[in-house]
């Protein structure tokens, strides 16, 4: 059914977003009609989603007797039924009818954190922010928040992650990165188009090609070693660039899903998979029990063959390879950990 955008836009705390994310979250709502004794949710529901009331009344019972009714324009309808999670009450119509919109609170937040780096937030008075982005910032912001990567973050991070990045136009031809230098920013792709590619004698080995709402450079900032590959534009463009330093606070430890060995043989044993991101060479020499290899420079090229409801457990001798490689895969949306203390805490070794 419609959603009532009249309605939705005077929820709290929808109320605060700017009019682009306001019209984006309620794209990504769904609106329902239930009828007298269906039940919205139960004691110890899990869900993810903010349930708010738009007509007819609700009520929430506790496992003790106690309840309350909340129905459509009052005050308490403002706000998400039960939101606690997992779930205090029961919540269930007692009118004829009533209309639900079930939003999805992680975007939400999302949104919500976004619009709160603007210097007039939060509004004094209760009304939403007339100040909005540009219509090209508004699409490419709200198309980030729709990464996997961006999914994962803090809600806290975005705020200054968007505040610090720093917006560059380049042109077709331009060299990004070279391989081999040393790392100081990671890029996003707000326009444009680019090519990821290796040195190879005379010639190049492409290893990607990246369009907008792509990201490059993370592996030499966590790994401190020299970039492992060339990036230049294929198209004019524009790249939205991110220090070392907020890099590293804002995006890189929020990404990485640290696991100690008693962790990852407990994962392993439910089916994830160890990768070993060294060189083939290293791996031939020395390897953890039933680990595949997929050396770091390989992994944007592989990650394509692989199964991303798999879960993979990552090493290398130190952590540092493995590390950038599972931030890689946690941006293409992949369930990844990094063995803490590399190959040397992960058990007999082959």
């Amino acid at each position: 059914m419609n959603l009532d955008l009249n309605k939705f836009r005077t929820l709290i705390p929808i109320s605060a977003l700017y009019d682009d994310s306001l019209l984006h979250l309620a794209a990504k709502s769904k609106a329902e009609r239930l009828s007298r004794g269906d039940v919205v949710f139960n004691i110890g529901d899990e869900d993810t989603d903010s349930i708010f009331l738009l007509t007819g009344t609700v009520r929430e019972s506790a496992g003790d007797g106690r309840y309350s009714d909340i129905s459509s324009g009052s005050e308490e309808a403002l706000y998400a039924l039960g939101n606690f999670k997992p779930r205090q009450f029961k919540g269930e119509v007692i009118s004829d009818t009533a209309t639900l919109v079930r939003v999805d609170t992680q975007l939400m937040e999302k949104l919500l954190a976004w619009g709160q780096f603007a210097p007039d937030f939060p509004p004094s008075k209760p009304k939403r922010p007339q100040r909005v982005p540009s219509a090209e910032d508004s699409e490419w912001m709200m198309s980030m928040l729709q990464t996997s990567a961006f999914l994962r973050l803090p809600a806290a991070n975005i705020q200054s992650l968007f505040a610090r990045l720093q917006e560059i136009d380049v042109k077709a031809g331009e060299q990004i990165i070279e391989y081999g230098a040393t790392g100081d920013y990671f890029y996003m792709i707000k326009q444009g188009r680019c090519k990821v590619y290796r040195p190879v004698g005379t010639g190049q080995n492409t290893l990607a090609e990246l369009g907008p709402c792509d990201s490059f450079g993370e592996e030499a900032l966590i790994s401190e070693a020299p970039r492992n590959a060339t990036v230049i534009m294929i198209t004019d463009g524009k790249l939205m660039r991110l220090s070392k330093t907020d890099f590293a606070e804002l995006m890189e430890e929020p990404l990485l899903n640290w696991v100690d060995a008693q962790r990852a043989a407990d994962l392993v044993d439910e089916g994830a998979i160890r990768v070993d991101t060294r060189l083939e060479s290293e791996f031939r020499n020395s390897a953890l029990p039933g680990a595949i290899n997929i050396p770091l420079h390989q992994l944007r090229q592989q990650a394509a063959t692989m199964d991303r409801n798999q879960k993979f457990v990552l090493y290398c001798d130190t952590g540092q390879r493995s590390s950038a490689a599972a931030f890689l895969l946690g941006q293409l949306g992949f369930d990844a950990y990094v063995l803490k203390g590399g190959i040397s805490a992960g058990g007999r070794k082959r």
